[in-house]
């Protein structure tokens, strides 16, 4: 057992990918399940996640599905990865997770992002715009005054029930993210596994000006990424296959299409344009047998000094996706008892 993977913490970011022959409602039932298997296995953490007007992607709504996905689950902790602050006023944020730990308590995590709708059409049907992102850090430092009971704008105004309660909150990485995580004295969560530099770059802006804080007295850094673990290298890659093509696709037509079988994407006639961005796509993900896997996470922690993994790994066959989630949670045995 690696020392670096058995002082790690372990968690998942279910994106409620839609699955060919498969309608949104019943990928927003499969998140719910998963997180039921998930918790099982002894994951830290289950997030979800906020995406709009997206073909592919069902979870639109990230505190409604975590209620949901808290209802369904006893001990794991729940959260969003994130909900993006630039779509919503920081007290209609407030309320929504001081209702979520109210009926949760001590489960329910607050993951931030600063990114807005991916076309101006849903910018607009949002009532927001790529201003609002540039705004992050004083709706982010307005949220949290509305949950510790410090905001002076609106004195005659509280957010009930979130004011007083403990919600812990979380930064995801977009562009400067990672020093406003530093600043606001919060964890960070960023990408890749894989140790790119411009992501190593970003950690060590984030834990050389990292502000002490009530929320967090030292850095903390949560590294998402895909990780897929099989019996053989080449059946852990074809975990990959799905999501690779679906990248593929919508950089070449425009649209993400649900996630196919993997057998029907290898079978297909591609343009050189989509091979390539499909070949790129399987690279820089952590994927083979248990202990290929257990040598790359040890590097990735390595390099990154992660305090925690956030995996992402979305595929078309769910019960391979379990069976990945169990051999991991394997190499992972003695650090996925849950601590708060």
């Amino acid at each position: 057992m690696s020392a670096l993977i058995s002082s790690t913490r372990f968690s998942f970011l279910d994106r409620s990918r839609t699955r060919t022959g498969r309608d949104g409602p019943q990928a927003l039932r499969d998140t719910v399940a998963l997180a039921r298997e998930v918790e099982e296995l002894g994951y830290h953490r289950f997030w979800v996640s906020e995406h709009h007007s997206v073909p592919g992607v069902a979870g639109s709504a990230p505190t409604v599905l975590a209620a949901a996905v808290a209802a369904a689950t006893s001990t794991i902790r729940v959260g969003t990865g994130g909900v993006m602050l630039p779509n919503h006023q920081p007290l209609v944020v407030a309320e929504q997770f001081g209702v979520l730990a109210s009926l949760f308590p001590g489960r329910i995590d607050m993951g931030l992002g600063r990114s807005v709708g991916f076309t101006d059409g849903v910018r607009r049907a949002l009532g927001h715009g790529k201003e609002d992102a540039e705004d992050f850090p004083g709706r982010l430092t307005e949220l949290l005054g509305w949950i510790d009971g410090t905001q002076q704008t609106y004195p005659q105004v509280r957010a009930r029930p979130a004011e007083g309660l403990r919600i812990p909150a979380y930064v995801l990485a977009v562009g400067g993210g990672a020093a406003v995580a530093a600043a606001a004295g919060l964890p960070l969560v960023i990408g890749d596994l894989r140790g790119r530099e411009k992501v190593l770059r970003a950690i060590d802006v984030y834990r050389g000006a990292f502000r002490p804080s009530s929320r967090a007295a030292r850095p903390e850094v949560i590294v998402s990424g895909t990780v897929a673990v099989a019996a053989t290298e080449e059946a852990a890659r074809r975990l990959l296959v799905p999501e690779a093509w679906a990248m593929a696709y919508a950089r070449t037509h425009g649209s993400f299409p649900p996630l196919a079988p993997a057998e029907e994407i290898e079978g297909r006639t591609m343009t050189d344009r989509e091979r390539d961005l499909y070949e790129r796509g399987l690279d820089g993900h952590i994927h083979g047998t248990p202990d290929q896997v257990t040598g790359q996470l040890e590097t990735a922690i390595e390099e990154t000094g992660a305090d925690e993994v956030l995996v992402t790994t979305s595929t078309y066959d769910r019960a391979a996706l379990v069976d990945s989630l169990r051999r991991l949670a394997r190499i992972a045995r003695a650090r996925t008892g849950r601590r708060a």
